[in-house]
């Protein structure tokens, strides 16, 4: 319903925007089953180069991620009605970082090529196995995707200027509010792509370096808590996010639960799920017992 809104509610709700400049991003590196190699593998092509602060600080264009719901769609339950049924959420297929180019050591040009080399196996030394690099014979075999994928140490922050404790004052005085923090998290990310990066005699400008990253999905986190469940380093799989649900099939029935059951169907269901390990049953209506191992000749049938 439309009612008259006060100076002070417009200021209150629409004078406190979050800015587009405000944001902090950290790129991680592959994991892979033995660390030790990867980081002698980076060690080796970067040298001792590698600022994984400054890496994270020199990125100066990044985009908070989206996602879509795929739908059916269904023409024939109702006359006249067009209705659309979720079934799948599908994420977009990357990310596009842009970062500063230092003039020390090229940092973010030299970080994702050795990424990219790392996940091709590809070496700028000479390799006996392989042949010399720059040979016309040398070739080069990629790695298993849980070699070079970093599993989530790819995340991108939102926060504002009071997030860090700066909420200023308000019109009349009193103090602002604490502005929040929003982290996407991206999971099993790696380098598919560095674009081009013209050079020329024209008007200086600044270098920048533009990587596409790839993820298989994101995962949101605000600052009043996460909706979503812990991150585990060791798996990805749905069944350790959620955890086991055997224990909320192994908790009896109470005795009021138990006698509301027996009166619906005449006490010939037991759902107490705490079965004696015996070699007969009873069943109550027929007050009789019958012997299951002489009954079926001590077979089982499932």
């Amino acid at each position: 319903m439309p009612s008259a809104k006060s100076i002070q509610d417009i200021k209150t709700n629409l004078l406190n925007p979050a800015l587009t400049s405000l944001y902090y991003v950290t790129v991680g590196k592959p994991k892979g089953k033995e660390p030790g190699k990867v980081d002698n593998f980076f060690a080796a092509n970067l040298g001792n180069t590698t600022n994984q602060e400054k890496l994270n600080l020199m990125c100066c264009e990044a985009t908070l991620p989206g996602s879509n719901l795929a739908t059916l769609e269904l023409t024939n339950d109702r006359t006249g009605v067009t209705e659309r049924h979720a079934y799948r959420r599908v994420y977009d297929d990357r990310i596009d970082l842009t970062f500063y180019v230092d003039t020390e050591n090229y940092l973010p040009i030299r970080y994702f090529e050795t990424w990219i080399k790392y996940i091709a196996q590809e070496s700028i030394a000479k390799d006996a196995t392989k042949g010399e690099s720059i040979s016309p014979n040398y070739f080069y075999s990629f790695q298993y995707p849980d070699n070079y994928m970093d599993p989530h140490g790819l995340t991108v922050t939102k926060f504002e200027k009071s997030s860090l404790g700066n909420e200023g004052k308000t019109s009349t005085g009193g103090a602002g509010k604490k502005g929040g923090t929003l982290t996407y998290t991206f999971i099993r990310s790696f380098p598919v792509s560095i674009n081009s990066m013209p050079v020329s005699y024209d008007s200086s400008s600044l270098l920048k370096c533009t990587v596409s990253m790839s993820y298989i999905r994101y995962l949101v986190k605000p600052s009043n808590g996460s909706t979503d469940p812990p991150l585990d380093s060791t798996s990805d799989s749905p069944t350790a996010a959620r955890g086991d649900l055997s224990s909320a099939f192994n908790t009896p029935l109470t005795a009021q639960q138990q006698a509301a059951v027996n009166a619906a169907y005449g006490g010939r269901l037991d759902l107490g799920l705490n079965i004696p390990p015996a070699t007969t049953t009873t069943f109550p209506q027929q007050k009789n017992s019958v012997d299951l191992k002489q009954a079926f000749s001590g077979k089982s049938f499932l």
